[in-house]
């Protein structure tokens, strides 16, 4: 290893305080110094997870999974981020950190409706919650919300534009009991995305979701109306998906956090639609629009 020589020092980054130029046997001094704080900061993190697991046996039960919490260090991360490692390399790390310490916390699986490909999924999956988290795969989104509901506490996966051969798949969230969505994927919106493919993330019930900028309610109706459109407009909402179903016709509505069931109700029968009931299906964050540069 090749020594400074007396009196010069050297900077934080490997360059010396006279400003000379560092050799390279003194940059990857630097650089092993920072791997190892960083693994020593990754198990430092495991021992307070432990910490935490005992806490929660004596204490609470429940999901370990906490959107919001996630939603607000995926911003910070954002704008905080610069330099020369790409921001989806740095999402992609935290992505790994988080899922794989949720996963130590309390095991889970991700369920994937690959009926539109298994690569893009397969990619989301691993981007997100890392090669740890078990990866399973199901024909489609009802497959996908049903494997849930059946499960101790995993996660479900399955594209947000579903198409209309999918079906009304969003009443199965209908019900109190039932799965929720609690996520869109990715959080980070950005051109050429590793894990680009928008997908919708759901979950038991949360008592501690807490990630609510955006809603999604269940709107049946007994029959289309023209007026819809430019209601859900004034509520600063859109239908995102539509079925034909026994009764008449189902909407998938996003609108912001504040829309409830009974107020988007209210709105769309005061146009003169035939409204049949509404229920929230699911919540989650503003994605953060990144602009590189």
């Amino acid at each position: 290893m090749s020594m400074s020589r007396e009196g010069e020092g050297t900077g934080p980054a490997g360059g010396s305080a006279t400003g000379q130029r560092p050799n390279l046997a003194d940059l990857r001094v630097e650089i092993d110094r920072i791997d190892e704080a960083m693994h020593r900061l990754l198990m430092e993190r495991g021992e307070i997870i432990a910490t935490l697991i005992a806490v929660k046996r004596s204490d609470e039960t429940g999901s370990a999974f906490r959107p919001g919490r996630e939603a607000d260090m995926m911003r910070r991360l954002a704008a905080r981020h610069h330099g020369l490692l790409p921001l989806d390399t740095a999402e992609g790390i935290w992505r790994v950190i988080i899922g794989t310490f949720t996963y130590v916390q309390k095991p889970y699986a991700v369920h994937a409706d690959i009926s539109g490909g298994d690569a893009p999924m397969r990619d989301s999956a691993r981007f997100h919650f890392g090669f740890t988290v078990p990866y399973r795969t199901h024909a489609s989104a009802a497959e996908v919300i049903a494997a849930v509901a059946a499960s101790a506490g995993d996660l479900g996966m399955f594209r947000s534009d579903q198409g209309a051969q999918a079906g009304a798949w969003w009443t199965a969230l209908a019900d109190p009991a039932a799965p929720k969505i609690i996520a869109r994927l990715p959080f980070i919106e950005r051109p050429d995305h590793p894990a680009g493919t928008p997908v919708y993330v759901v979950a038991k019930p949360l008592a501690d979701a807490a990630a609510r900028e955006r809603v999604l309610v269940s709107l049946r109706l007994e029959r289309w109306h023209g007026a819809v459109p430019a209601t859900l407009a004034k509520l600063g909402a859109a239908a995102i998906s539509s079925a034909a179903t026994e009764n008449g016709l189902s909407l998938l509505v996003e609108g912001p956090g504040d829309l409830g069931p009974q107020r988007l109700s209210e709105e769309v029968a005061a146009m003169g639609a035939s409204v049949l009931g509404a229920s929230e299906v699911g919540a989650h964050a503003e994605r953060f629009a990144f602009k590189p540069g």
